[in-house]
């Protein structure tokens, strides 16, 4: 009783109080000691994910709350609403200093005579609480968030004490107008709707500024019981569709009658909003990820970036719970356009399911110079429930693009596309695009240099060429052309695999996992799991003249103030010399025209300067098409998300085609359309130097023993390759011939394979001019054939006078030789 005498006298002074702000009596110290300034902090409200539009307009892929608020000014809110609320709330709202007396005593008496603790608080009052309710929002501690929600709802004359007091110091701090703006902006409206403007779109499909009478009514009329009054259970049976929501109907009919009442509205529009029928147009805000249809994964991705930057807190969850509640505005680099095409080829070409094969397919497009993200897909759709992931391989939340710790895979093999790097290391190293090196199959390639951890050997690894290719000595740009896996290990040979792996690294790469990459002999063929985004990065690096710059996915943060936000930046390095990526990409624009990406290339329009590399995991499971201009960049891959080793993608077919060219079916849709849109520069001409090398004449060592002409080709700079036996009509044991010949010309330190002579074969013999029987006598042991051939010269009759093979061929006994025999008066 004596707190309930204390509200009785609290009361008998408010109206001085809050009139004059005089100085109480000691009789009610324990009020006046009270705290009387009530911080009203930012509020809770939701962020938003952008993308960019073809026209420049923002486009809403998700939102991210826990309270579903947009606070708006008190200019955005229509007069209606604001009407509503002080009519049906606290219609005295403009004449009180914060306490409503006559709201009080009615509750105070309520409380006094066993009526029950009644409310009767101000329109201040109630903002008051809620501000205090916003305060136990942000704790993350829940026994913290607990204990200051229960204080600050507890129904008790001790809590409508402080809360008295607190509301006289908000009216002392903040104009009237600028109460019912915060209150309007800050309290609920059924389930996570926080605010008008929420609310306004929630239920209706408009705006606060946009709202009629009876819509404003309505709203209001939730306010007073969010849960009963609320508009968004149409089968409710107390207050559903069928009733016409009789319950709130009645609430926002007495709202509308107190506005008639106090004069807010005229009899005529009273009348009107009475007929009106509630007819809510429920609008589901997006939230997550999920509501952003194809664009999903990369969303995914944006949330991964945010929680690892700290302008949003100290650690991950920190956060995601200021993302959640700190009315940011993310404008991303995605683009919309080249999206919706990347989304479109693939629906076209991979489906989301295959029978007998976990499939996935990957594509992912970032521009160069700048590092940002213009496209991310795959072929799933995005959920992270669980049990929705169960009902399908359809759903998935793993994201196929990125690393493992920014939500996605433990990566996938890049295959030959791989390759660019040991051709980078190559170039660094001096070494010519036309320099030959020992590109024969063997199982036992030797030693290789790794500075890291000394010379390594890898006896059994027998890698062999994707299209059977049988050369055995080739040049760095043929077996980049044509994508050679003898002639890349070749090249390693001369290489360092530790450096080959720093190479890799300057460019960005890095295994998904997070673990080293690996740098072993057979990692030159691109069997480090790598996340595609790496790749495109990478590609993005040498386009752009061997810089590399990490990839961003954020352009603008604006906070709740308007205040512009530092995202994210991209860091560029020097990967590579620029001289090194022209080179790269001499060789690499051959691939696409001359090489295993013609494919790709042909169907690409319009056309611009590009340079690319494919890519084939062991067995067929992935296939790559990865390249660029000098604008954008994009990796492209069909892979095997999980499964056994013997399913291979040439061995299925989707109803687009093939699974293994499906890559050359998508990347060249979403390159048009890149191409289209940014356009594309010619890449810097690679010098001579790089090209060629120095060009040193093969000395002619023919008829010289293997260990001479291995003496005789080091002195001349290249290096020696036993190409093995050969037929040759020279001294078994000595050199038959070499690769390349004798009188051509290669770059100094290029390899020279040569080849032994088994003695097999004998220098035709000229039997031109003999009779036929002699000149089988001569070509004892050969198999002759002969054919007539009219002549007028009588010398000439019955006498060989063409031969082929021409004498002085070398030629294996038992081989044929095809005779012509002069008749006269044979038919010609």
């Amino acid at each position: 009783m004596s707190a309930v005498a204390g509200v009785l006298v609290t009361v008998a002074v408010t109206p001085a109080l809050a009139v004059s702000g005089m100085t109480a009596t000691n009789t009610i110290n324990v009020f006046e000691n009270l705290p009387n300034y009530l911080t009203v902090d930012q509020l809770s409200q939701k962020s938003t994910i952008y993308a960019i539009d073809g026209n420049g307009s923002p486009f809403a892929l998700a939102s991210f709350y826990d309270q579903n608020r947009v606070e708006v000014p008190v200019e955005s809110m229509s007069q209606d609403v604001q009407d509503a609320a002080v009519a049906g709330e606290d219609p005295r709202f403009e004449q009180h200093g914060g306490v409503d007396l006559q709201g009080t005593i009615r509750g105070a008496l309520s409380t006094v005579t066993g009526g029950g603790t009644q409310g009767g608080s101000s329109i201040t009052q109630q903002y008051v609480k809620n501000v205090l309710v916003q305060k136990c929002e942000v704790l993350t501690d829940q026994d913290k968030l607990d204990t200051c929600y229960d204080e600050a709802t507890e129904t008790s004359p001790e809590r409508k004490l402080k809360e008295m007091r607190l509301a006289i110091g908000v009216e002392k701090e903040y104009s009237k107008l600028e109460i019912l703006q915060g209150y309007l902006n800050i309290t609920l409206f059924g389930g996570s709707v926080y605010g008008v403007e929420a609310a306004a779109g929630y239920y209706f499909n408009t705006t606060a500024a946009n709202l009629n009478l009876s819509q404003s009514a309505s709203l209001i009329a939730i306010v007073n019981n969010p849960e009963k009054f609320r508009l968004d259970r149409p089968d409710s049976e107390a207050n559903g569709a069928a009733n016409g929501y009789a319950a709130n109907k009645e609430r926002r009919d007495y709202i509308l009658g107190e506005m008639l009442q106090y004069k807010k509205v005229s009899q005529e529009e009273y009348d009107a909003a009475i007929a009106a029928p509630i007819e809510p147009t429920i609008t589901e805000p997006s939230t997550g990820c999920q509501t952003a249809g194809g664009s999903a994964y990369f969303c995914d991705y944006v949330t991964h970036v945010l929680k690892s930057d700290p302008t949003f807190g100290e650690d991950e969850d920190t956060r995601m719970m200021n993302f959640r509640r700190g009315g940011y505005d993310i404008y991303t680099t995605l683009d919309l356009d080249l999206q919706l095409e990347t989304e479109s080829t693939m629906a076209e070409n991979v489906p989301q399911t295959f029978d007998g094969w976990d499939v996935g397919a990957v594509a992912t497009s970032v521009e160069v110079g700048t590092g940002r993200v213009l496209t991310m897909a795959q072929n799933k759709i995005y959920s992270q429930d669980p049990e929705v992931q169960a009902t399908g391989a359809q759903y998935s939340g793993i994201n196929y693009n990125t690393d493992y710790d920014q939500g996605g895979s433990l990566g996938f093999q890049p295959g030959s596309t791989y390759k660019v790097f040991t051709l980078a290391e190559w170039l660094k190293e001096g070494h010519a695009l036309n320099e030959r090196v020992d590109s024969a199959r063997k199982s036992d390639w030797g030693t290789f240099q790794d500075y890291c951890d000394g010379p390594q050997s890898y006896p059994g690894y027998n890698p062999k060429n994707d299209a059977n290719e049988s050369g055995t000595n080739y040049t760095a740009l043929q077996s980049t052309i044509n994508s050679i896996n003898t002639g890349f290990i070749g090249m390693a040979k001369k290489l360092d695999l530790c450096k080959i792996r720093d190479t890799v690294e300057s460019f960005g790469v890095h295994r998904a996992d997070g673990d080293e990459l690996e740098k072993g002999a057979s990692s030159v063929l691109g069997t480090n799991e790598i996340a595609p985004l790496s790749m495109a990065v990478a590609f993005a690096g040498i386009a752009n003249a061997g810089k590399t710059c990490s990839a961003v996915v954020i352009d603008r943060i604006v906070g709740p103030d308007d205040a512009e936000i530092a995202p994210p930046a991209s860091t560029c390095k020097q990967s590579v010399e620029p001289s090194v990526a022209a080179g790269m990409a001499y060789a690499m624009k051959r691939v696409l025209t001359e090489g295993s990406a013609t494919q790709s290339n042909d169907s690409t329009y319009p056309k611009v300067p590009m340079i690319g590399k494919t890519g084939t995991t062991d067995g067929a499971r992935d296939t790559w098409m990865s390249g660029a201009s000098s604008k954008v960049a994009t990796v492209v891959g069909v892979v095997t998300v999980k499964g056994e080793a013997n399913q291979r993608s040439r061995d299925y077919a989707f109803e687009s085609g093939s699974a293994a060219t499906a890559r050359h079916r998508m990347w060249p849709d979403i390159m048009s359309v890149a191409n289209a849109k940014y356009g594309g520069d010619n890449f810097s001409e690679a010098s001579t130097n790089v090209i060629q090398g120095a060009q040193v004449p093969v000395p002619d060592v023919r008829g010289q023993s293997m260990a001479d002409a291995q003496t005789a080709l080091e002195g001349a700079g290249f290096e020696f390759a036993d190409g093995g036996v050969t037929d040759s009509e020279l001294p078994a044991g000595s050199v038959a011939r070499t690769d390349p010949g004798t009188g051509s010309s290669a770059s100094s330190g290029a390899t020279v394979t040569v080849f032994s002579s088994n003695g097999n074969q004998i220098l035709l013999p000229d039997v031109t001019g003999q009779s036929v029987d002699q000149a089988r006598g001569t070509l004892s042991g050969f198999t002759v054939t002969t054919t007539d051939q009219a002549v007028t010269d009588p010398s000439q009759n019955n006498k060989v006078i063409a031969m082929t093979p021409t004498a002085g061929t070398a030629a294996t006994k038992g081989s044929s030789v095809a005779l012509v025999v002069g008749k006269m008066g044979a038919a010609g």
